[in-house]
């Protein structure tokens, strides 16, 4: 029975190298710094990739604008075959008939045909200056747009790839953990076979190793999970293998000194602050299209045409087509629609006013989001030197029992406990890493570090 929970304890404790090992695939692993991570996930994720899109959508819908400005050219070819022309009566007289009668008299030749060019030229018209005037607002609004996508995306990537980091090294301990806890336990059962023990030790040592190769479980489908949450980040393919090289955190304090005081930090420093100065310019040129819209406007137009009318359709073909042209000028002067500009600009005003208030309020917010981080840090980082100090404690402890027992001065419970306290000690301090690394990424955004 004793060889059979050894083996089973055995097998089990080799499961997650096992199943670690079932996700890996014939590729060779993928090289990957945090930078390059970054740098990655930027090129291939699918909402930075399509943000870049949008710009470039708007670039061309900004040359779309720009054409309305531009001269307006266009060609006319047209053929008509009045199968029943149209007819007129006419006095019979006019033709030789009676007086007093009326005849029906075509006054359309059955076949016409005609090709004509014409052209326009806006001279001045407030909407559409107002409109050139917005290019480049829209465009900056865009761009800030690709920026903040981009922003987010490495923020999310350096919390998963870190979050993958300390998995690794947490599973790593804690394999090694199991290692000298299977030792122990194959001690407390050769002294529990001499009979110097009793059972319950061995329960207790075996309770111990189970609840290790729990967490050994547990933690490695943690690792899968962070590591596909990572790649889905970047825009990779589940199946390809990666290997991290950052993989020491390490919190530079000079650099968290330097988070923590940020005396230079200005809005200007948040792509989202510029992104909602944009928006505001925007509804600015909103409200002065309204505005401008009341003015007259001027435009210069121009045609010219070949026409021919024919009753045999032979002739539509000879060149016997009458030329004319035209140039002239179109003043439009609104007078009065209704009160309908009036109520336009006084919606582009309130919308003006809501974008300055969101603008205040995005302040406040991003006072309040950068002192929380700043709290936040702060406290993970004391939690952390005192989980650091706990662990070294607990480390110490165990150290102490173990050679206690091996001298044949303490007891194996000792060891038993002093090990589960080192274990929760370990726990806490990875989720202490975890809380620090993650604190670092919450500041960096604050601050608009992830440019």
């Amino acid at each position: 029975m004793r060889r059979l929970l050894y083996k089973t304890t055995l097998a089990l404790s080799l499961l997650p190298l096992a199943m670690y090992g079932q996700t890996e695939v014939s590729q060779e692993p993928v090289t990957l710094s945090l930078e390059d991570a970054m740098k990655y996930a930027v090129k291939h994720n699918a909402s930075t990739k399509n943000a870049r899109l949008d710009l470039k959508i708007q670039k061309a819908k900004n040359a779309e604008i720009t054409g309305i400005a531009l001269p307006q050219v266009s060609a006319k070819g047209e053929f008509n075959d009045y199968l029943n022309p149209i007819q007129s009566f006419v006095p019979a007289e006019f033709i030789g008939g009676p007086s007093g009668t009326f005849v029906a008299v075509p006054f359309t030749p059955k076949f016409s045909a005609t090709a004509s060019a014409s052209a326009s030229q806006v001279l001045f018209d407030g909407s559409v200056m107002v409109a050139l005037q917005a290019r480049n607002a829209i465009l900056k609004l865009y761009e800030h747009s690709v920026s903040m996508s981009e922003e987010e995306l490495r923020y999310n990537v350096q919390k998963a790839y870190y979050a993958f980091v300390i998995a690794k090294q947490q599973f790593k301990i804690l394999t090694n953990s199991m290692r000298i806890v299977r030792s122990s336990a194959n001690d407390v059962k050769a002294i529990y076979q001499e009979g110097l023990t009793e059972k319950l030790e061995v329960d207790k040592i075996t309770v111990q190793l189970n609840n290790l190769i729990s967490d050994s479980i547990r933690i490695d489908g943690m690792m899968t999970v962070v590591e596909q949450l990572l790649k889905y980040q970047m825009g990779m393919d589940m199946e390809q293998q990666i290997l991290l090289t950052d993989t020491t955190v390490d919190i530079n304090m000079n650099t968290v000194s330097d988070m923590l005081s940020s005396a230079d930090f200005d809005y200007q420093d948040r792509t989202e602050f510029k992104l909602m100065e944009s928006k505001l310019n925007l509804n600015k040129y909103d409200l002065k299209r309204h505005k401008f819209s009341g003015l007259p406007s001027l435009a210069a137009f121009g045609t010219a045409a070949y026409t021919y009318s024919t009753n045999t359709f032979s002739d539509v073909f000879k060149e016997q087509y009458i030329f004319y042209s035209l140039v002239g000028l179109q003043l439009r002067v609104p007078i009065f629609d209704g009160l309908q500009r009036h109520n336009r600009v006084v919606q582009a005003k309130y919308a003006v006013k809501k974008s300055e208030n969101d603008l205040e309020n995005l302040k406040l917010a991003i006072d309040f989001n950068l002192a929380s981080s700043k709290t936040t840090l702060k406290n993970a980082i004391i939690a952390s030197e005192t989980k650091k100090r706990n662990l070294d404690l607990a480390n110490s402890v165990l150290d102490v029992a173990y050679n206690k027992y091996k001298a044949g001065v303490g007891s194996n419970s000792e060891v038993t406990l002093a090990q589960a306290e080192m274990l929760k000690a370990q726990n806490d301090y990875f989720q202490s890493m975890l809380d620090v690394v993650n604190a670092k990424s919450d500041i960096q955004k604050a601050l608009g570090k992830f440019k």
